[in-house]
């Protein structure tokens, strides 16, 4: 009854919601637009750590020789105009825009982007992992003031794709601000270096970013001047219910990750609008394969098979589709794996018989996002699922910062991690590559999997520059993570964006994170 109740005071307090005031302010006759996200911006550094608010500052903050647009996803010329490869894709070399500029008005030349990606392979954090495999300092050539080459020590089919997430810092200006040989992070934690459209104005932790627009932009602005943002407020609001409401009252005007509940109830909002497309990005219960319960294979397989699918596409509101692969279909070489678990308590009880608890009677921790309602809806799920089994469930509510610390060890990292992920790039590599050991303690990696034999095979494959070459090794791949069952593969969500009706350009592409914005297009248009 309590529940019902909810629901019918929030459309009631919907549907006599009027046509809101906007929550946009000016400044200098220009509008500021105001976005609610669910989580901080724990650092800006490119460098550092990447997730989908992180992403969303930087990106506007920063560039990056290549940029993806479009859905499908393309890659497009950005601080680079052109770039080549070499036949076994060992060697690329990238062609410069001479009009590139930092915003202190140093030039973005070969040797900023060298010196860049030095700092980054330095400090080893962020997206480092990306190239550290392939990439050393002494494999970046200058050749030019406008041309710098990669010559990997291997040949690296996938490079090209994961360029885009490079985003390249003014190193010149952090190691201006560094403290005790830090590199410039502390002051890049809360400043930026780059040469994007917008740079930091304001910083309240774990409250409110502001950036102002960089007038001088290099590229130039895709938005007429009469149109141009005077500047976009970032504001953490944790709870999905504050940034809904927020929306319709017109105290916000872009709401990221609200759940499917919440966007049904926006569909009926006057001056509200829902865009939704197609996700690459997938969702899943990850198990720490070293943990104490969960290293049993019988136990996860037992949880895998007692898990009910089809209420977790409910709890969006049919608003996703299962996997039938650790891979998206989105990504080259998906195939859908055979026997992929659905419920079915007879396996669930035949498999949890052969493991180490064969009538139960344990405690598993689940840790999810404070505030995202739909991973709690998901922890209810696991409880009422698991019950027959004699396993119960422990609910802990973390922020996404703190979920992510616990998830970097496998000493702390909990029985189940709530986790989407994304594919960060069309290649399959992007994905396979978060079940190698070098992805262990990343959010992706939470499940710690130990499998020499599948990291030989994500090893080799990621080597080769012939397509039909690799395409039978990503097959068997998939196969064998699926086998390993290191987490309940569930489901690849839709993409939505809930904005006010005059917001526009909110050009979304599949291949960012569920909730990351691309903030140099918007515009407000009235």
């Amino acid at each position: 009854m309590r529940q019902r109740l909810s629901t019918f005071l929030l459309a009631l307090s919907i549907a006599c919601a009027s046509a809101a005031p906007h929550a946009f302010e000016t400044a200098n006759g220009k509008r500021i637009l105001v976005i609610g996200g669910q989580q901080a911006v724990s650092v800006m550094d490119p460098a550092q750590k990447y997730d989908l608010s992180i992403r969303t500052i930087q990106q506007a903050t920063y560039d990056a020789l290549l940029k993806y647009e479009g859905d499908p996803p393309e890659l497009k010329p950005w601080l680079a105009t052109s770039w080549s490869v070499s036949g076994d894709a060992s060697e690329w070399t990238f062609r410069l825009d001479p009009r590139a500029r930092f915003q202190n008005g140093d030039p973005v030349d070969a040797a900023a982007v060298k010196a860049s990606f030095e700092r980054t392979l330095k400090l080893n954090k962020g997206p480092a992992w990306m190239y550290a495999d392939f990439l050393t300092p002494d494999n970046m050539t200058v050749v030019d003031a406008h041309t710098i080459r990669f010559k990997l020590t291997r040949p690296y089919a996938a490079f090209l794709g994961l360029v885009p997430w490079w985003y390249v810092v003014n190193v010149k200006e952090a190691m201006a601000h560094e403290v005790n040989g830090d590199s410039g992070q502390q002051w890049l934690t809360e400043h930026s270096a780059g040469s994007g459209p917008f740079r930091v104005k304001r910083v309240e932790p774990n409250a409110l970013y502001e950036l102002e627009p960089w007038n001088e932009y290099w590229k130039g602005w895709p938005q007429a001047e009469r149109a141009r943002l005077g500047g976009i407020i970032y504001r953490v609001m944790t709870e999905n219910s504050s940034r809904r409401a927020a929306l319709v009252r017109g105290e916000i005007d872009i709401a990221s990750s609200l759940s499917p509940e919440d966007l049904d109830q926006l569909g009926s909002v006057k001056g509200v609008k829902i865009e939704r497309k197609p996700g690459m990005g997938g969702f899943g219960l990850k198990f720490n394969t070293q943990g104490k319960y969960t290293a049993d294979l019988n136990l996860r397989r037992a949880l895998a098979y007692a898990f009910d699918y089809e209420s977790l596409l409910k709890i969006y509101n049919g608003k996703a589709r299962l996997m039938d692969s650790p891979f998206p279909p989105s990504v080259l070489g998906h195939i859908a794996v055979p026997d992929m678990p659905r419920r079915d308590m007879k396996k669930a009880r035949a498999h949890l018989a052969k493991s180490q608890w064969p009538q139960g009677g344990i405690e598993l921790e689940y840790v999810y996002v404070q505030g995202l309602e739909e991973e709690r809806q998901m922890g209810l799920l696991l409880i009422d699922n698991l019950k027959p089994l004699g396993i119960s469930i422990r609910m802990v509510p973390l922020t996404w910062p703190n979920m992510v610390a616990r998830g970097s060890r496998v000493e702390t990292s909990p029985d189940i991690f709530a986790a989407f992920t994304s594919a960060m790039s069309i290649d399959p590599e992007s994905i396979a590559y978060q079940y190698h050991k070098g992805s262990w303690g990343q959010y992706y990696g939470t499940h710690f999997l130990n499998d020499p034999k599948l990291f030989a095979l994500i090893d080799r494959a990621r080597t080769l520059s012939s397509w039909p070459e690799r395409q039978p090794l990503y097959e068997e791949i998939q196969r064998r993570i699926v086998a390993h069952q290191p987490e309940v593969f569930g489901m690849l969500r839709d993409r939505f964006t809930a904005s006010r009706d005059y917001v526009q350009g909110l050009l979304d592409s599949p291949i960012r994170m569920a909730g990351e914005f691309d903030l140099y297009p918007l515009f407000i248009g009235r």
